[in-house]
């Protein structure tokens, strides 16, 4: 008898995830380039629960805003700044009520060598270094930030002879970390893991030094009618997702 109850739940249990997966569909995502690393723990446990196949694009967020205008077919804008889901909600290309805040990056400077970016960002007003990495400060919030964070330590009409841009965050890490430049204003997501520096020196920049990073998602026009889209928002706002995000560096 008590096998056979076992065995019920263990039919029932198997059932329920062939009719999940059965019903399996997809949402397509334009994602902030700095948070990519984290996006991709988000999805694969999403698709991990739900069975639905979460198709995404990285990229920089005024990119994304280009494209979007001009008809790409996402459903979903995960952006870097709180700025251009507002704008696009503004110009009607969004669901109304759609949108809110689902992380605030943080900046950091940093360099792969040990003990070449110090605690307070000094390295910046040295001359041990040839080219500074930042990302296109034109499409790219953190790109802006790191303007900002230069400007204030007066030191950007200095520096502006070594900066080196990279098109979105990716790139300008990707600069970094290959040594093409010696050090550079990234995400923190991109550099940490549970809580520590992966490998390398840095400075997180105090956040008094830029506009708050605020990164905001929204449903796009285009996915309104996708019930995948609508589910994937609601996990983001779930507990599960939120020590996800907490542990790339990110708050919410």
């Amino acid at each position: 008898m008590k096998n056979k109850i076992i065995y019920a739940y263990i039919l029932a249990a198997v059932l329920m995830t062939a009719t999940a997966w059965g019903h399996a569909g997809e949402v397509s995502v334009a994602v902030a380039a700095n948070f990519a690393g984290t996006m991709k723990d988000i999805a694969a446990d999403f698709t991990k629960k739900t069975g639905h196949k979460v198709s995404w694009t990285p990229g920089a967020t005024g990119r994304f805003y280009a494209q979007i205008t001009n008809g790409a077919p996402f459903d979903i804008l995960l952006s870097a700044d709180d700025e251009t889901p507002a704008k696009l909600e503004q110009e009607g290309k969004t669901v109304i009520g759609s949108r809110f805040t689902y992380a605030v990056g943080r900046l950091v400077l940093w360099s792969p060598k040990q003990n070449f970016v110090d605690e307070v960002g000094n390295v910046l007003k040295g001359d041990n270094f040839n080219y500074l990495a930042i990302a296109n400060a034109k499409v790219a919030p953190y790109g802006r930030a790191a303007v900002q964070t230069m400007q204030k330590l007066g030191v950007l009409n200095k520096l502006e002879p070594k900066i080196v841009q990279g098109e979105n965050i990716a790139q300008t890490h990707q600069f970094v970390a290959t040594g093409n430049a010696q050090l550079g204003f990234v995400a923190l997501s991109q550099v940490q893991e549970n809580g520590k520096i992966k490998s390398g020196s840095a400075w997180i920049v105090p956040e008094n030094l830029h506009d708050q990073l605020r990164q905001d998602a929204v449903l796009l026009n285009s996915g309104k009618n996708n019930p995948v889209a609508e589910e994937f928002l609601k996990y983001l706002k779930t507990d599960t997702v939120k020590k996800i995000i907490a542990g790339y560096g990110y708050s919410n």
